[in-house]
């Protein structure tokens, strides 16, 4: 007897069209695993130039802690959350319920994210008005949000990918990596992808030394 889902399924859609092929990663999911490990190589990035701070009295010049917020901070509102909300969650809906309460947690997790990055940005700046007494206050955000994106990320990989993988079909596997491949932002229309990877680029470059290639403090 077919299942509730699947009924449900071949209802709104017809019969399901095949899926993609079970041996090939498609395009946007690889896409995604890269973006996921560019940004975690940035927030890493940050929570051990902060606990060096707090640990080793380190002091990078804040404007590598102040790049790196606007990646985190600009790059997964503009680029990365709108594809997967559009081309990746928004379908596998179509197709099933099973996965709707964790989809709506991964999204309340992407507002959530945008909120903890506006207190970090504000923990950054009393640290460098307000001197070594607010550092704390800072590096207990920058933990804070670590743990947090992290948590996500696998979320959305261990979870969400395998059911992608399951339920969308060939069509809607070609327009998610359309648009995913097409480094553009899916709202405005413009190409962002090479502006964040140059603040990536930049971001490497004026690290110190073991965590980027700047100089060694």
């Amino acid at each position: 007897m077919a299942s509730t889902d699947s009924a449900e399924r071949t209802g709104r859609h017809g019969p399901a069209a095949p899926s993609a092929p079970a041996g090939r990663q498609p395009l946007a999911l690889r896409i995604v695993r890269e973006e996921h490990e560019r940004l975690a190589a940035v927030v890493h990035g940050m929570r051990h130039l902060a606990r060096a701070m707090e640990e080793e009295g380190l002091r990078p010049d804040l404007k590598v802690l102040r790049a790196m917020l606007l990646y985190i901070s600009e790059y997964p509102e503009r680029l990365h959350h709108p594809k997967e909300d559009r081309f990746l969650f928004a379908p596998l809906r179509d197709h099933t319920h099973l996965h709707d309460a964790m989809l709506v947690e991964l999204e309340v997790q992407h507002a959530q994210g945008e909120a903890m990055v506006r207190r970090l940005a504000h923990a950054l700046a009393r640290h460098e008005f307000g001197g070594p007494v607010e550092l704390a206050y800072f590096v207990q955000q920058v933990k804070r949000y670590a743990d947090f994106y992290s948590r996500h990320m696998r979320l959305e990989e261990e979870v969400i990918f395998p059911a992608l993988r399951e339920h969308l079909t060939e069509q809607e596997w070609q327009e998610a990596d359309e648009a995913f491949a097409g480094n553009r932002d899916p709202l405005a229309g413009l190409d962002l992808k090479q502006d964040f990877e140059r603040l990536y680029t930049t971001i490497v470059s004026i690290t110190p030394a073991p965590w980027g290639l700047g100089p060694a403090l």
